[in-house]
């Protein structure tokens, strides 16, 4: 597969009329296994799957019965809000504000403020680290109270940084598991650090799309893509980061999300969920390196630009690694 959501749908056509089977460690966006293509599969849990755990979690970990939802009226942070609003309310959630910003936003206390007189417990922000930081901070300088919680957009190293320290005891959510709460990762874990240095949080999930697509052709006792495309279908494969299994648009459906909370300026994993079902964790290592943010799942423009400027994101963390290194 692809880095991103922005290469792997375009992507995607050309293997569907090739008849190529291409399996995803890292794209997040609902479209690409909505297209109707039988070739396209994912290994990581959808921007949907993890809406859904947002609602569910803020409810049942963070105990909201009223929650206040913002987002940056992108088509990632609208659609996360939208799952995040339905999975709140059949949690037993009220929703009690639904506001709107945008992706280019730095001041939010109108909104803040019209939010704080409905009282939330838990106030969800569907967008972006950028305007996720300077948010927390506000909301501290205006007294709320209320818990935070964000997606994967927000999910960074950064956002506790550009929280200025507003961000600690918050919340955010990451698609995929931390590598220690991984299955059948240990070996893997410590044969990649040893040759490559700290894992990075696509690595295990690369490495099961490899080894599945290797699995099918090995049932199918042939590499012809059109003898092992059947078989990638119906797999049941251990992988490493999980049953890698395939449901009939070829999401898996063992997806994980995983959700973290900002001690002493890291984000560190308190709960995970997969297949739907939630377990707290213990104390373990902080979050690897955070994906990239999900590209725009309606407008092509967006989802672009949106998934360039993450890429670039990533690439700038990976070199600010090496240079640690």
């Amino acid at each position: 597969g692809h880095l991103n959501s922005g290469t792997s749908i375009p992507a995607s056509k050309i293997y569907s009329d090739a008849g190529i089977p291409q399996v995803s460690p890292s794209a997040t966006n609902p479209k690409l296994t909505l297209q109707g293509f039988k070739t396209t599969f994912r290994v990581m849990a959808n921007d949907v799957q993890q809406g859904s755990v947002i609602g569910k979690e803020a409810v049942t970990s963070l105990g909201a019965k009223k929650i206040a939802i913002i987002d940056d009226k992108t088509a990632y942070g609208a659609g996360l809000a939208d799952e995040t609003e339905k999975a709140a309310k059949a949690a037993g959630a009220t929703v009690v504000a639904r506001e709107y910003t945008n992706d280019k936003a730095t001041d939010f206390k109108a909104i803040l403020t019209k939010i704080k007189a409905k009282n939330p417990d838990v106030i969800m922000y569907g967008g972006m680290d950028a305007q996720g930081g300077p948010m927390v901070k506000q909301m501290k300088e205006l007294g709320i109270k209320a818990k935070y919680i964000a997606g994967d957009g927000v999910c960074s190293a950064e956002w506790p940084k550009l929280a200025g320290g507003a961000a600690e005891g918050q919340y955010c959510t990451q698609a995929g598991l931390p590598p220690d709460k991984m299955p059948n990762a240990k070996d893997f874990v410590d044969r990649f650090t040893k040759k490559y240095g700290p894992i990075q949080v696509y690595a295990p999930y690369s490495y099961d799309a490899a080894n599945t697509l290797i699995e099918a052709m090995k049932k199918a006792n042939s590499a012809d893509p059109g003898k092992y495309l059947p078989e990638l279908a119906k797999i049941s494969y251990d992988g490493i980061t999980a049953k890698i299994e395939f449901d009939e648009h070829g999401d898996t459906k063992n997806g994980a999300i995983t959700l973290y909370q900002v001690k002493d300026g890291k984000l560190m994993p308190m709960a995970v969920n997969v297949g739907g079902k939630t377990e707290k964790v213990a104390a373990a290592a902080p979050a690897p390196a955070a994906a990239p943010a999900p590209a725009e799942p309606m407008k092509k423009d967006e989802m672009m630009k949106g998934e360039m400027k993450k890429g670039e994101m990533k690439k700038d963390e990976m070199k600010k690694d090496e240079k640690k290194k």
